[in-house]
């Protein structure tokens, strides 16, 4: 699948969920998942100008890793920007316009728009939030969400 091809709706999806699950499959280390998973999604789509995790490394508080693109902030606690936003809810965070995003990080001046989906385990505890930003306005969509946390969930189990 080339990068044109996750914007033509579910059907990349699929394409981009089989991909995963087959290079993933017998992997139980959540960062070996992290990295694939970060990977896949970052070189899927043309839309995409970073793609990584922030994994909760204490109650409040999360960490950079795995990821791709340039350099990203290196701790973000709960609550503050759309990562720690998403982290504190455990909601799924779609941000049209980063600007006007109250309490932002600005960990990139390139961004514009991001996507920010909570990873949770077996048990359901949150271990990271799935972090994908973008160099174009009002990129992402609610199919896109959903389509991407259905593969979080299935490859940690949530």
């Amino acid at each position: 699948m080339n990068k044109a091809q996750w914007q033509n709706g579910l059907s990349g999806y699929d394409e981009l969920r089989q991909r995963i699950l087959a290079v993933l499959d017998g992997e139980t280390d959540d960062i070996a998942r992290m990295a694939t998973l970060a990977c896949e999604v970052h070189h899927a789509d043309a839309r995409v100008d970073w793609t990584g995790f922030y994994r909760a490394v204490s109650p409040n508080l999360l960490k950079i890793g795995p990821y791709q693109g340039g350099h990203g902030c290196l701790v973000i606690p709960f609550g503050k920007g759309v990562c720690g936003t998403a982290a504190q809810t455990g909601a799924a965070q779609i941000v049209p316009d980063v600007d006007a995003f109250p309490g932002h990080i600005a960990c990139a001046s390139s961004t514009r728009s991001e996507l920010v989906l909570p990873v949770h385990d077996n048990a359901g505890d949150l271990i990271a939030v799935f972090d994908i930003d973008s160099d174009q306005p009002d990129a992402f969509t609610q199919e896109d969400a959903d389509a991407l946390q259905s593969i979080l969930n299935e490859v940690f189990g949530a």
